[in-house]
C-alpha cells in the first residue's frame, strides 16, 4: 500500500496536496463523485491548519479493510488545540471570520472522521474515504 506525509506550512503547498489527494484516490479506482468529497474535505482541513494552527503535516496511505480499498489522510498541527471540539463541530460555530462549516462540513462528505485536540498541544483530524462507498 502507499503511504506518504507531506508538510502544509504554507498556502502555496494546498495545491500540491489536492494533487496528492487525487493521485491516491485516482490509484485506487475511486469514482470522481467520491473523489470531489475526499478533495473538498481534505481541502478545508488542510485551510484550518494552515488558519488555526500555522500549519502541520498531513500523512495520506491507502488502506484495505473488510474487502474494501480507501484512503485515510492524518492532519496534525502543533497549534493552540480545540477548547470544545462538540461546540467546533456544530454547524456555524466559528473562531475565525468564517461561516463555521468546515469542520461539520467535511465530517458530511467522509466515510470516517476522527478528531483528537488538547489545548496548547494541537490537534488531530484522521478521515477516511472508501472506493465505493456513498
Amino acid at each position: 500500500m502507499s503511504k506518504d506525509t507531506m508538510p502544509i506550512l504554507r498556502e502555496q503547498d494546498v495545491v500540491p496536496f489536492r494533487n496528492r489527494v487525487r493521485e491516491y484516490s485516482t490509484k485506487i479506482g475511486m469514482s470522481l463523485v467520491n473523489q470531489t468529497k475526499l478533495i473538498t474535505a481534505a481541502s478545508e482541513l488542510v485551510r484550518n491548519m494552515l488558519k488555526y494552527a500555522g500549519g502541520g503535516q498531513v500523512k495520506l496511505e491507502i488502506i484495505s479493510k473488510n474487502a474494501q480499498t480507501g484512503v485515510r489522510l492524518i492532519f496534525e498541527d502543533k497549534g493552540p488545540g480545540i477548547a470544545d471540539i462538540k461546540l467546533a463541530m456544530q454547524d456555524g460555530f466559528t473562531t475565525g471570520k468564517s461561516l463555521g462549516l468546515g469542520l461539520p462540513g467535511a465530517k458530511r462528505l467522509v466515510n470516517e472522521f476522527d478528531i483528537v485536540s488538547k489545548l496548547s498541544e494541537g490537534t488531530t483530524v484522521t478521515i477516511t474515504h472508501w472506493k465505493n462507498v456513498r
